[in-house]
């Protein structure tokens, strides 16, 4: 599946959701995000710029792998 552009970290923030991540740290424009189905995992980025796409992609492949599914498993459970 293709990777949207312009996404904003707000907007990722609110995605990720789906799957019990919440922000629990903010300093400035930068935010962590943490879910503790399936153990305990972090993000971070910036919240408030379209994230670049390499950013995107990483932080979209490592959430997967956290679950034991693909990018493209995350994106179609997500709304971006």
């Amino acid at each position: 599946m293709k990777l949207p552009r312009d996404v904003s970290g707000d907007d990722l923030a609110e995605a990720l959701r789906a799957f019990g991540y919440q922000v629990t740290r903010q300093t400035g424009s930068h935010s962590r995000l943490t879910t503790a189905e399936g153990g305990e995992h972090h993000v971070s980025f910036r919240g408030t710029v379209p994230c670049l796409w390499g950013t995107l992609a990483g932080i979209l492949d490592e959430a997967a792998a956290h679950f034991s599914i693909g990018r493209d498993e995350l994106l179609g459970r997500i709304r971006l």
